[in-house]
């Protein structure tokens, strides 16, 4: 049985462009790039390369972007380092309720630390309003975090808007970049945001290499202690082979973002319209705002999503009830029940998030075999008539 894999949002497999550079990092470029000597020399140099190459995708400075293992570690340093330089008796911090578990979790341990946190709420289509973010800000706020695109819906935030906003009433602004990068253009030197977090596996780099931009001038308060790498911001030796293969991954991204935006919003709405026209009760989750091209969140009425995500399985297609992060929850989508829909339709929603392997033949496949489980599922569902 031929298998085709529609989560992308998840992680994405390696690409062989790639795979072409990792390996012989993985064997020849094996010194500390730390190291003085003409093998550490190298690799640091490959490492500086890498860094440019992630630079262009993002329009920013080799100099502001700080190498780290992924978007957990990014958001973490982002929010812990900026708020913990902060030596003000009140602290604030204004976020959402549709981020990320690394950065809502983040938040929750610095509640533990005396920190105040404003979850704003999103719109039903899961934007968060700019005025939102003016209303919510106080004298004693440090730090503003809003994540650029949603991992379970693809809904786009208006950044530009909302960072404006917080450069206007001089407050720090970061945002969760995760879901953006590699799947719509990010100009970090217009952009009003001073900290910005990607992850490489998710635009086909290998897990456990990452970064942060911090814009020059911010204060970050180190999470890891140890070294003086990545300018005293990040200690530990850098994940060289990873960050050499998230190079070639962001030459790669940036050479095909506007073809491969196209492509992919051709074939999600193809799918959309599939499901649509196939399948009776079923609503788009934040289909009316703007959203990332590969991205869409499908909510069938009467059927359990995890049940539906084993069914396709079984069929032969991978795709999720939302975030891999946590994958397995007993409580539905946060993003979803946020956004109003209730605690039955959030568990009834399927994220689809289409990849460069991906075509219109497998998306084709996909409308079939969604079509035949929901009908399935609904006749041994109870709550479906």
């Amino acid at each position: 049985m031929s298998r085709y894999y529609f989560d992308h949002n998840a992680t994405t497999p390696v690409s062989p462009e790639v795979m072409q550079a990792l390996l012989p990092a993985l064997t020849e470029v094996y010194g500390n790039p730390s190291s003085v000597h003409q093998d550490g020399q190298t690799a640091r140099q490959r490492l500086e390369s890498a860094r440019v190459d992630i630079c262009a995708l993002l329009h920013c400075s080799p100099k502001d972007l700080v190498l780290v293992s992924g978007g957990t570690e990014g958001d973490n340093l982002a929010l812990f380092g900026a708020v913990r330089a902060k030596t003000s008796e009140r602290r604030h911090l204004i976020t959402t309720a549709i981020e990320h578990p690394a950065v809502l979790n983040a938040c929750a341990q610095l509640e533990q630390e005396s920190v105040e946190v404003t979850y704003l709420q999103p719109s039903p289509q899961g934007l968060i309003e700019p005025d939102a973010v003016s209303r919510a800000l106080r004298p004693e706020t440090v730090l503003v975090s809003v994540m650029h695109a949603n991992n379970e819906t693809g809904v786009i935030q208006p950044l530009e808007e909302i960072g404006t906003v917080a450069r206007d009433a001089g407050v720090l602004f970061h945002s969760d970049g995760v879901q953006a990068a590699a799947k719509i253009p990010v100009d970090l030197s217009s952009l009003p945001v001073d900290l910005y977090t990607i992850s490489g596996h998710k635009f086909y780099a290998p897990k456990g290499a990452g970064a942060l931009y911090v814009r020059q001038g911010v204060t970050l308060k180190p999470v890891q202690y140890g070294g003086r790498h990545e300018r005293s911001r990040r200690a530990g030796t850098e994940n060289v082979p990873g960050i050499i293969a998230m190079g070639a991954a962001a030459r790669l991204a940036a050479q095909s973002l506007g073809s491969e935006q196209v492509r992919l919003a051709g074939l999600r709405d193809r799918l959309e319209r599939g499901i649509v026209s196939r399948i009776p009760d079923v609503r788009l989750n934040g289909a009316f705002a703007p959203r990332v091209p590969n991205t869409t969140n499908i909510a069938f009425d009467g059927v359990d999503g995890e049940a539906m995500v084993i069914a396709l399985d079984l069929r032969g297609f991978a795709l999720s009830t939302g975030s891999a992060c946590s994958s397995g929850a007993v409580e539905p989508s946060h993003v979803l029940t946020a956004m109003g829909l209730s605690r039955d339709q959030a568990r009834s929603s399927l994220r689809f998030s289409l990849g460069r392997i991906n075509t219109e033949e497998q998306v084709d496949e996909l409308i079939e075999a969604v079509a035949a489980a929901a009908a399935h599922l609904r006749r041994l569902s109870p709550t479906y008539v």
